[in-house]
């Protein structure tokens, strides 16, 4: 065989072989696909349906990404940092030209379900559809009749800016072939109606993996782990382990204590802040009793993971200590007191508060930097917060007050450097 034909063979080789990867690439993105009827006619929704819809979408929190900062509700806009570049979320008015007036249920179900626009186009991870894929029809039509009945926007969606390859549909294709299999959510016979509920909406519209849970180096979540914890995708803010005690689990709580922090966001142990005092704020204050406690009870339900042993008490570095009381005496000691006690009511106390031994002091750094309140709720309307300090103090300052502060007092945080505390 003479090496120009051996050459030519070879090339057809590695086509055929190409072509068939990319079928099953293809074949893998169709999976648990149903029909779409493109010329269905118009979608007539009930007033218990709308109503319904604009309920589920308070419980799936859809204005927080798809409602830019001072832009009209719905109508997309607003930039999702990613670690592969932002994803800007689209219309979901009922504008015809840029928005979803032109859509009918069946492309809205392929939406939520597959993870698929109207236009065939495969949908990124950042509309968690990984999450969604689990609710019902009958839940996803009452979303659409929700949306349908919003004044329609004429405001044309904003291109990603995803670096190569990630901004190619090919790219998309490997990544949903490998991590992505549209599903369904499937009551456990062995619990009660309560518990299924809140594993529904926890595990579905609520999407409490998207922040609470790991992720790959591909950004694909890790559902069999669940809800370990992990850093918000392109944020340096980190989601606690529900499932552990010693970070956010609630398991040994009241039930109605979870079901205050999720209405109200704030209770006598702990009160949320950052990107949880925007869901609590957009979302979980608007909730019903009965579906706040389901999922209370799925949470409290969550096997729990085991507890580090108690490790040896850390080096300290005296001189980064006493630098750290002398900022803490100036700046933080008006609200959390000399000893870390607080303020019952206004100033969470310092000491023994899990949020400031956690391994991870990512929040830590956020919260003394940019500062932060719990969330403006009917339980709690105006809420005590703590003002930024990024002005104030710098790197080194930071991470000596934060080392201070989780040396003292009982607690057992490891020291932070300064790079820790050089995160934005």
């Amino acid at each position: 065989m003479t090496g120009r034909r051996f050459l030519v063979r070879t090339l057809l080789a590695l086509s055929v072989l190409l072509a068939l990867l990319a079928g099953a690439v293809v074949m893998l993105n169709l999976r648990g696909e149903d029909p779409v009827d493109d010329h269905a006619g118009p979608f007539a929704a009930t007033p218990g349906q709308i109503e319904r819809g604009r309920y589920l979408a308070l419980a799936g929190n859809c204005a927080g990404c798809h409602t830019a900062r001072g832009g009209a509700a719905y109508a997309g806009g607003r930039g999702i940092q990613t670690p592969f570049g932002t994803i800007f979320a689209g219309n979901l008015t009922p504008d015809d030209a840029t928005g979803i007036g032109r859509w009918n249920a069946d492309h809205f179900w392929r939406a939520m379900h597959n993870g698929r626009s109207r236009d065939g186009r495969l949908l990124y991870p950042a509309f968690p559809y990984t999450s969604f894929t689990q609710i019902s029809r009958e839940d996803s039509d009452a979303l659409f009749a929700w949306l349908r009945s919003l004044p329609p926007v004429a405001q044309a969606n904003r291109a990603h800016t995803l670096r190569f390859p990630y901004d190619t549909q090919a790219a998309l294709a490997v990544w949903r072939a490998l991590f992505f299999r549209p599903g369904a959510f499937t009551p456990q016979p062995a619990q009660s109606a309560e518990w299924n509920r809140g594993a529904y909406l926890v595990g579905g519209l609520g999407h409490c993996i998207a922040c609470h849970g790991s992720r790959n180096a591909l950004g694909a979540t890790d559902t069999a782990r669940g809800l370990v914890g992990g850093m918000l995708p392109g944020e340096n803010w980190y989601a606690p382990a529900l499932d552990a005690a010693h970070e956010a689990g609630v398991a040994g709580w009241p039930a109605e204590e979870v079901v205050t922090l999720l209405r109200t966001g704030a209770t006598a142990r702990a009160a949320v802040s950052g990107p949880m005092a925007e869901v609590v704020y957009a979302s979980t204050q608007h909730l019903n009793d009965a579906d706040l406690r389901a999922m209370a009870t799925y949470l409290q339900a969550l096997p729990q993971a085991t507890a580090p042993a108690p490790a040896a008490p850390p080096r300290r570095n005296e001189a980064l200590l006493l630098r750290g009381e002398r900022i803490y005496a100036q700046q933080c000691a008006w609200c959390h007191g000399d000893q870390g006690e607080g303020e019952p009511g206004a100033f969470p106390p310092l000491a023994g508060n899990r949020a400031v031994n956690l391994d991870n002091p990512a929040n830590l750094v956020q919260m003394v930097r940019r500062g932060g309140y719990a969330p403006a709720t009917e339980g709690n309307p105006r809420p005590y917060g703590m003002p930024p300090f990024g002005h104030v103090l710098n790197d080194d300052d930071i991470a000596a007050v934060l080392s201070y502060v989780r040396a003292s007092w009982g607690n057992t945080g490891a020291e932070i450097t300064p790079r820790q505390a050089m995160q934005r």
